[in-house]
């Protein structure tokens, strides 16, 4: 049976659960424990699939289909574990099963109750999470913010999981805030000390408080909240806030966060500390990158909320490290291209992304962007929408297809590019019925897919019900737009790539959902390398002519620019381990 650590927040919501659950799990790893994490979230919602990203945020998709919360995305990045289904558990989860079990009458005829019915389907999710893993510590991570109505029914269960488990099997960590009131110059501890109060009337009482503080934690100020608070003072750990968010594992590190844990769960551990790989492969790069800076420009249209591109904006910087760089990224909303341009909002830039997506609100700058970046010879990258987005310009700018788009946005198009699934013409509901999970990617020798990967076949993570058209792919590539990676026996298009052009890639599926900070993903690394030997030409006053980049039409898998070739067959990516 594992330990389990059940973590908590108060006070506020957004205070960094997620990545301090990762951390924690990146820090017992680093003492050899085998560990995974679980996020309980208390929406309703079966999944986050259908909510708007404004909402919730980025939806993280596992190798096994399912539609999780971006917590999960911390979990994979911070450690080496591989999330499925077993890691989230919802409210609607847990009551989608507790009714369907009274429908079948697998309670006998008893009256359904949140306890102990509910509560017993969240302990069952709990234990189910480590079976067949031979794990040492289970890492749940509560969703909310203790006094939430919706998280009662969860924190009822910890309870109950914790008297089950027995002393030294189960611990709780409470993440709370110390907030510092600028006016009397004075760091407020009363704020945890009812977040703490209000989880002990609950019936949990928490053994280490996590202290999310801008300012450091005077030793009077800890020993002040351990009293009030019931705790150990060694057991008040100071959060402060950090330049990086991967410097977070030896914060807790330096204040001995694993030595108590390990104490507290009685577990044997054979070694001490193991994270000067991390230290010197992540952080260091991270903080005094040896190169930059290099600009980056994300075209979305949830550009005004940070967590809706997370995943992306994290693999961008993975980017930066595996490439000792450091990387500014300048998010751009792509309505406003409409109306101001291309010219106007990525001029001076050297790379551009656009990132995936539904519906038709700013698909047209979108179209926009891609069309300056590749007329100027900017280093391009479309993740599943932003790749469907640069077939559609190049139909309408290089083939001369002026009507070109995708049936989700026309459905009348003379040209659909871009279309429906087959299989997806007939479903009806819309929560996890997309083309969902990890599935094989075959690439094609001689091409930039290929080089970048240095593998023939790859597995990627895909979110989404319309794909390149393949009755277009012949026109494509005589053009200049080729496959250079598809779906082996169904050979639907994984990857587009241009001939002539620098650094140009389209991918239906998600690169950035299996991207770590010390293990970069390959299409992240190779664009954020060619975005970075672009600013140095440009410093250096040897950048290539936007003229080259125009509507040319070489001959497919063939590059017509001496200068390009030299760019991309010149190049040299690291070892994926790198």
């Amino acid at each position: 049976m594992p330990k389990y650590i059940f973590i908590t927040g108060g006070v506020v919501s957004s205070l960094g659960k997620g990545v301090a659950s990762a951390s924690i799990g990146r820090l017992l790893e680093s003492r050899g424990l085998k560990i995974t994490l679980q996020k309980m979230d208390p929406y309703i919602n079966v999944d986050p699939g259908t909510m708007n990203p404004y909402q919730h945020g980025e939806v993280y998709v596992t190798d096994d289909g399912t539609e999780t919360d971006l917590d999960l995305g911390h979990y994979e990045r911070f450690t080496s574990i591989v999330t499925n289904r077993d890691n989230n558990i919802t409210t609607g989860k847990i009551y989608d099963s507790v009714i369907r079990k009274e429908r079948e009458g697998s309670y006998l005829g008893s009256t359904v109750q949140v306890v102990p019915h509910i509560t017993d389907e969240i302990k069952e999710g709990i234990r189910r999470v480590s079976r067949g893993r031979n794990l040492d510590v289970v890492i749940c991570e509560v969703g909310g913010t203790v006094g939430d109505i919706e998280s009662l029914p969860f924190l009822e269960a910890i309870r109950q999981f914790r008297l089950e488990a027995g002393r030294g099997n189960a611990i709780n960590i409470h993440l709370t805030l110390v907030p510092y009131i600028r006016a009397a110059g004075e760091l407020k501890t009363k704020p945890t000390q009812h977040s703490v109060g209000k989880l002990r009337e609950i019936g949990l009482q928490p053994e280490i408080l996590l202290c999310r503080t801008e300012k450091p934690l005077s030793k009077k100020l800890k020993e002040k909240i351990a009293l009030f608070c019931n705790v150990l003072p060694d057991a008040v750990i100071e959060a402060r806030d950090v330049p990086d968010i991967y410097q977070i594992p030896l914060v807790f590190r330096n204040q001995g966060l694993d030595d108590l844990i390990i104490r507290l769960l009685e577990l044997k551990v054979e070694k001490g500390h193991d994270l000067k790989s991390w230290e010197e492969q992540v952080v260091r790069p991270a903080l005094n990158p040896a190169h930059g800076p290099v600009k980056i420009a994300v075209v979305g249209k949830y550009i005004e909320l940070q967590d809706a591109y997370k995943s992306i904006y994290e693999a961008i910087r993975h980017g930066g490290i595996a490439n000792d760089s450091r990387v500014e990224i300048k998010r751009v909303e792509s309505e406003r291209l409409e109306s101001r341009g291309a010219e106007a909002l990525l001029k001076g830039v050297n790379g551009i992304l656009v990132p995936g997506g539904f519906g038709n609100r700013g698909i047209e700058g979108k179209i926009k962007a891609i069309r300056y970046a590749r007329e100027q010879g900017i280093p391009y990258l479309g993740i599943c929408l932003g790749m469907q987005c640069a077939v559609i310009e190049f139909a309408r700018n290089v083939l001369g297809l002026a009507k070109a788009n995708s049936t989700e946005f026309d459905s009348n198009t003379p040209h659909p590019v871009i279309s429906l699934l087959a299989q997806q013409r007939k479903v009806k509901k819309l929560g996890g019925t997309m083309r969902l999970g990890a599935q094989p990617c075959q690439l094609k020798k001689g091409t930039l897919a290929r080089q970048v990967y240095r593998e023939s076949k790859v597995q990627e993570r895909h979110r989404h019900r319309y794909e390149f058209n393949s009755g277009y792919r012949d026109s494509f590539a005589k053009g200049g737009m080729v496959v250079s990676g598809y779906l082996p026996g169904k050979r639907l298009v994984e990857i587009v790539e241009l001939t002539n052009h620098p650094w140009f890639i389209g991918c239906q599926f998600h690169p950035e959902l299996k991207s770590k900070p010390d293990r970069c993903a390959p299409l992240f690394r190779g664009f954020v390398k060619a975005a970075l030997e672009r600013s140095q030409q440009q410093a250096g006053g040897s950048a290539v002519h936007p003229e080259s980049f125009g509507s040319v039409r070489p001959e497919p898998g063939r590059r017509t620019n001496v200068a390009q070739d030299r760019l991309v067959e010149g190049r040299t990516e690291p070892a994926a381990a790198s």
